[in-house]
C-alpha cells in the first residue's frame, strides 16, 4: 500500500532506539525525509548510518523536557528540509517499575510526567505551527495500554500514559486542522521492555503476548498519512484484544 508520504518531512521524538527507531526505518521505507530526535548522542551514529545508505535523515539533538531545546529542534527540522508534515512522539521513559504508589518518590515521579507528557506537550506546541502550513498535517503519540488499564506498581507511568491520551483528543479538539492520534500498545520487544519486566534475552517462551517494534511502527505510519485521513483524536489499541476481555473467569450460561 502506496501511504502517500514520499517526500513528507516527519520528525521523531526517541527516534534512536525501541520503537521510535523503528519508526524511522518505516518512514524512510514509505519514502519519507525525517529528522531524530534524541537527548542521546547515540542517535549520531544512527543516522549516521542512514544516510551513508542513501536515505534523507538529519539527527537533532534535544531532551523534550526541555522547551528551548524543543523549539530550536523543531526550528532546525523545518531548515534543512523546509517543512514539516508530521510529528511522531515516541519519547518516553518507565520510571520505577514494581514500586506502589505510596513509595514512588517525588522526584521519580516529576521526571516521568516530565518527560512522557510534557515532553510530548512541548514538541506538539512547537510543531503546529509548522504543522498547520501542511496539508496533511499530523500527530501521532506512543501510548500504551496502560492509559486504559492500570498496572500493579506502575502508577507514574499509567498516569502519564493517560494523560498522553487526553493531550491526543484536546489537541484535535484545539487544532482541527491537524491530526491527532495515539497508540496504545501492550508490551512491545524493545530494550526498555526488556529492562522493565526483568527479560534481558527477550520474551521467547514467557507466555506474554508480545509485539515487536516494527509492528508498532507500520500503525504509527499508516496513522501519520494522508491514507487514514478519517481517524483523528482517537487512541488505537494494539494489544491482541486483552483491555476488550472481562477480567471475570468463565462464565457458566447452562440452564438445568
Amino acid at each position: 500500500m502506496d501511504l502517500h508520504l514520499r517526500d513528507r518531512v516527519a520528525l521523531v521524538t526517541g527516534g534512536a532506539s525501541g520503537i521510535g527507531r523503528a519508526c524511522v526505518d518505516a518512514l524512510i521505507a514509505e519514502g519519507a525525509r525525517v529528522a531524530v530526535l534524541d537527548r542521546s548522542l547515540e542517535g549520531k551514529p544512527v543516522v549516521d548510518d542512514l544516510r551513508r545508505r542513501g536515505h534523507a535523515v538529519e539527527f537533532v539533538r534535544a531532551d523534550v523536557t526541555v522547551e528551548e531545546q524543543v523549539a530550536d529542534a523543531v526550528a532546525q527540522t523545518v531548515e534543512i528540509f523546509g517543512r514539516l508534515d508530521t510529528l511522531l512522539g515516541c519519547a518516553g521513559i518507565s520510571g520505577p517499575v514494581g514500586t506502589l504508589a505510596a513509595d514512588v518518590s517525588e522526584q521519580d515521579w516529576d521526571r516521568v510526567m516530565a518527560v512522557n507528557i510534557k515532553g510530548n506537550f512541548l514538541v506538539a506546541k512547537h510543531a503546529i505551527p509548522r504543522l498547520a502550513d501542511s496539508d496533511v498535517g499530523t500527530i501521532v503519540f506512543i501510548a500504551s495500554d496502560a492509559a486504559l488499564v492500570a498496572f500493579e506498581g506502575m502508577t507514574p507511568y499509567s498516569t502519564s500514559k493517560g494523560a498522553v491520551l487526553m493531550l491526543t483528543r484536546s489537541l484535535s479538539t484545539d487544532h482541527p486542522g491537524i491530526r491527532v492520534n495515539c497508540l496504545c500498545p501492550g508490551v512491545v520487544d524493545t530494550p526498555m521492555s526488556r529492562g522493565d519486566l526483568g527479560r534481558p534475552q527477550g520474551f521467547a517462551g514467557t507466555g506474554l503476548p508480545v509485539m515487536q517494534p516494527e509492528q508498532i511502527a507500520a500503525h504509527a505510519t499508516f496513522l501519520a498519512s494522508p491514507v487514514s485521513a478519517p481517524i483523528n483524536g482517537t487512541p488505537i489499541v494494539s494489544d491482541f484484544g486483552y483491555v476488550a476481555r472481562s477480567a471475570l473467569p468463565p462464565l457458566d450460561f447452562t440452564t438445568a
